[in-house]
């Protein structure tokens, strides 16, 4: 019964730790472009001569 006065605090703080990740991540828009790379992809950049 002990273990759980820790792991309640380290559960909470992953949690934090988890939001504080996405968070950083919408702000510094990660999410911006989510269909580049996928059309990207589908590009010839070699141009024949």
């Amino acid at each position: 019964m002990d273990i759980i006065v820790y792991l309640i605090p380290v559960a909470l703080g992953l949690g934090a730790l988890g939001l504080a990740a996405f968070l950083w991540s919408v702000n510094s828009d990660q999410y911006e472009d989510l269909d580049g790379a996928a059309h990207r992809i589908l590009e010839d950049e070699d141009k024949p001569l």
